[in-house]
């Protein structure tokens, strides 16, 4: 099985806090698709004769972009290769953009999961994180999906100027009150060349510091899990069997293609592993559609053991004790450090596999650097 992601490179306007690659001019919809579609027949030998589980449209906003364009290059994908019968279609979307008739379109389209930006369920903080949408929109637009789609994912952050415990738990509450099948959070993070990053280093707002932060993100893990969610990776939760499909592929390092400008690639050819990336440049990106790789690598032993390691801590199947023995060059020390992490109450080891507890996914990035680097 292969899973599929398309960049969507375009956005009305940039968000403070968001760092993706994104342009906010929206005429060259139609020649990036042009594009697209060269892209993917340049490539089409990497999808004859596979079967396609999963799809995800990102970006950007992909939902800002006509319908037509992408049931055009679902209709050429779909005759180079094989859908799965229950094949996974997922599109990114912000409530603003599901008005009127846009629901139904984008079922006709195929598409059969929408992960909504909601953010938050507040006006306070939608207006602190410069959302176009305003809280109203934030409940009508996700109780309209689950109506529309087999799946519908609500992506929420915590710890934005002026956040409060109460906020959050409003947050929380209306996500559970609605029930849509998958919940994200994410902790708002400083990216380096946003807008929200430089207003913070020069003092004109300030954000949550890290014990608020985790504070609120182990309050949310706590309810969700509460109410039935299963927390299935670090920053996702979901109902039985509800999770994203082409995300989780990603993370138990499964192969994907990428198509579009920044898109990334993982595959697997005589036991040679590759990962490739677009260039970052919708401009370059649509002069040359079929030469669109700006980055290759095969990866060594030591890369595939430290991806392994990171990822498989990141998601609820656990990371083996003796991939780790075998692999890593902690020796005698990987024992104590397992204990110690155990002291700590981060990691639980159960049948010969590594799991960490509701705590210790505030550390995964932490403890996995200590099983690789020591």
């Amino acid at each position: 099985m292969l899973s599929l992601y398309v960049h969507i490179p375009f956005c009305k306007t940039r968000c403070s806090y968001c760092d993706f690659y994104l342009v906010t001019r929206t005429d060259h919809i139609g020649a990036f698709f042009k594009a697209l579609s060269l892209e993917t027949a340049y490539r089409s030998s990497e999808l004859k004769g596979r079967t396609i589980s999963a799809i995800h449209f990102g970006g950007g906003s992909p939902s800002i972009v006509p319908v037509r364009y992408l049931a055009e290059w679902l209709d050429n994908v779909a005759a180079l290769c094989s859908f799965a019968p229950d094949i996974e279609i997922a599109l990114e979307a912000n409530p603003e953009d599901l008005g009127g008739d846009a629901m139904d379109e984008l079922r006709v389209a195929g598409i059969t999961r929408l992960s909504l930006g909601v953010q938050s369920f507040t006006a306070e903080k939608l207006k602190s994180l410069g959302r176009a949408h305003t809280a109203l929109e934030s409940k009508e637009t996700t109780a309209r999906a689950l109506q529309k789609f087999e799946s519908v994912s609500v992506d929420l952050i915590c710890g934005v100027p002026g956040e409060t415990l109460p906020l959050w738990e409003t947050d929380l509450h209306e996500a559970l009150t609605i029930r849509p099948q998958h919940i994200s959070v994410y902790m708002l993070s400083l990216e380096p060349k946003t807008r929200l990053c430089r207003d913070v280093l020069r003092g004109k707002i300030s954000v949550p510091d890290d014990e608020l932060q985790a504070s609120l993100y182990e309050h949310a893990l706590s309810e969700l899990v509460k109410q039935g969610y299963s927390h299935y990776e670090v920053s996702n939760f979901c109902l039985p069997g509800c999770h994203s499909r082409y995300n989780l592929s990603s993370w138990k390092r499964e192969q994907y293609l990428g198509f579009g400008p920044s898109a990334h690639s993982f595959f697997v050819a005589d036991e040679q592993e590759t990962r490739i990336a677009n260039v970052s440049s919708l401009t370059r990106y649509m002069a040359t559609p079929a030469s669109a790789v700006a980055f290759r690598e095969e990866l060594s032993a030591e890369e595939r053991f430290t991806e392994q390691v990171f990822l498989s801590l990141r998601i609820n199947n656990g990371l083996d004790v003796e991939f780790l023995r075998k692999e890593n060059k902690l020796g005698l020390r990987l024992a104590q450090t397992i204990a110690r992490f155990e002291q700590k109450g981060w990691i639980e080891e159960q049948e010969g596999r590594l799991y960490l507890t509701q705590k210790g996914f505030l550390f995964a990035d932490l403890i996995a650097g200590d099983f690789i680097f020591g």
